[in-house]
């Protein structure tokens, strides 16, 4: 079975393909590339997931709002890759998502008949797309006891109704990065976390291993940076105008019985949302914003007060009880690689579509995308490279338990899909705990096990507690949840290298 490692212990000398960055573009390159049978070295100075593709708001995007501002193409790019992951290559891992507009006093009459066209406008990307409606069902009206019985913490005083429509919804956007990963790595690929290229050109790069401090040099055909925002870094002819969308975390009993995305117009803008997202483990994202950002580039941005204050503002004229700030258990924010294009003076305006250049130096960069439309990036990526490789095979590739069944735990298995059995026969072997044990949840409010920490060691290339808590789970998220699962992660780390570590029975 294929792993994951930290370090560049017997990493090979020589490859086809070089992949810089392990976001959700570099996973996705290393996959497109190794499954064409080019070999593959991919590495992070960090970690799978450590920048931008974690911060996202767990969407997988139809191409609605890219409809909105006249980006025709990339709206019908989005909705074919959404269909792809949803019906394809990561049914296990993305689901339907209702996203409910409530039609109240902050809804103009008129720009609720926008919004509706705008909604229609959206199936139609979803039938051309081929998506059927059993995955994506087609928007309908509502009145307003039915609204109310979707999100039953909405002001009911002048509601008059709802739109509904659905768009995809990850489990996680850190988990799909470390499937493509795992995926990758099935196919052939060396993926490497703790390595960071020092210097690179079109015919190889030097790699350091940040456990060790050795350095390694690499020849290759071809060097992808696939780094996001930290592009110029490695090739300084790139230049991005990144922009900030900040996201707050929520518990779900703040807004309780939520069970779809609540629609808020944000004032002032024709086409821009605040959101209120449920997520799989109870919690409530609200977000999003979009600013722009200038200085050199934090490795975690941070979220302003400005921005929380924002979103609370947006949110609460859909509601009986708004969430106030003492409501926020956490928040987070990520940078969008966004290309600098002339005459675009917001970052808004600026366009989402992604581009391939090649600086002097030989080395191929892919910058812009988002996350929706990572496996179209990676097939135009390895077009670039023109290394004689097959045709791109990922539209039709579903990744790693993406088939098959699981009569698992119901965590795993929406997690792991039919992988939930391997993560589990992992753990028992690791660590020759019976099952109760393996699958407690760290507590009440912090549903990881023991058993998906174990394999995210084993299997998945996680060095430390930061990797478990921050990127195979979200627990980090909110500090006083990582307070309580980090003595799990620890014993997770010292099963699976087999270091006594006498904790005794798991905390509750």
């Amino acid at each position: 079975m294929p792993v994951i490692k930290p370090g560049l212990a017997g990493i090979p000398d020589e490859v086809d393909v070089v992949v810089v960055g392990l976001g959700i573009t570099g996973a996705g390159v290393a996959l497109d590339a190794a499954t064409r049978g080019l070999s593959v070295l991919a590495v992070d100075a960090h970690d799978l997931a450590f920048g931008t593709s974690r911060w996202s708001s767990k969407l997988v995007h139809g191409g609605l709002r890219y409809l909105a501002q006249g980006q025709l193409a990339i709206a019908q790019e989005s909705a074919v890759e959404r269909g792809i992951l949803m019906q394809v290559t990561a049914p296990h891992l993305v689901h339907a998502l209702p996203m409910l507009t409530p039609l109240n006093d902050a809804m103009s009459r008129s720009r609720a008949a926008m919004t509706w066209g705008g909604l229609q406008a959206g199936d139609v990307l979803r039938r051309t797309a081929r998506t059927s409606t059993r995955t994506l069902p087609r928007p309908r009206r509502l009145n307003a006891t039915e609204t109310l019985s979707l999100a039953p913490s909405m002001r009911s005083e002048t509601l008059r109704g709802g739109l509904l429509a659905w768009d995809g919804q990850l489990e996680d956007d850190a988990r799909l990065v470390v499937t493509v990963a795992r995926t990758a790595a099935s196919y052939g690929a060396e993926v490497r976390t703790r390595a960071r290229v020092t210097s690179a050109t079109g015919t190889g790069v030097e790699v350091r291993d940040e456990l060790t401090g050795e350095s390694y040099a690499v020849r290759a055909r071809a060097v992808v940076n696939a780094t996001g925002v930290w592009a110029g870094d490695l090739d300084d002819q790139v230049r991005l105008r990144p922009s900030r969308g900040t996201h707050l975390v929520l518990r779900g009993s703040v807004l309780p019985h939520t069970r779809v995305a609540v629609m808020v117009p944000i004032p002032e803008s024709t086409s821009r949302f605040a959101m209120v997202l449920p997520q799989p483990d109870g919690t409530l994202y609200v977000g999003l914003t979009d600013e722009p950002v200038t200085g050199p580039i934090p490795d975690v941005p941070v979220p302003s007060e400005e921005e929380i204050d924002f979103l609370l503002g947006v949110v609460a004229s859909a509601f009986t009880v708004p969430p106030a700030r003492a409501d926020v258990v956490g928040a987070f924010a990520g940078l969008r690689p966004l290309l600098e294009v002339a005459g675009a003076d917001a970052s808004a305006d600026l366009s989402r579509r992604h581009a391939i250049l090649t600086s002097a130096t030989g080395v191929t960069t892919v910058v812009g995308g988002k996350l929706t439309t990572y496996r179209r990036m990676a097939e135009d990526t390895v077009d670039a490279l023109d290394l004689g490789a097959g045709p791109c095979r990922t539209a039709r590739l579903p990744l790693l338990g993406a088939t098959g069944t699981s009569t698992g735990p119901a965590r795993l298995v929406r997690r792991f899909g039919s992988d939930a059995d391997l993560v589990l026969a992992t753990a028992r072997e690791v660590s020759g705990l019976a099952d109760d044990e393996l699958l407690a949840p760290a507590s009440d409010d912090v549903p990881v096990t023991l058993a998906e920490l174990v394999f995210a060691i084993t299997h998945e290339g996680a060095h430390d507690v930061d990797d478990l808590l921050d990127r195979r789970t979200r627990v980090g998220l909110v500090a006083e949840d990582r307070a309580v699962a980090q003595p799990l992660a620890e014993r997770a780390i010292a099963l699976a290298r087999g270091v006594t570590h006498p904790t005794g029975k798991i905390t509750r």
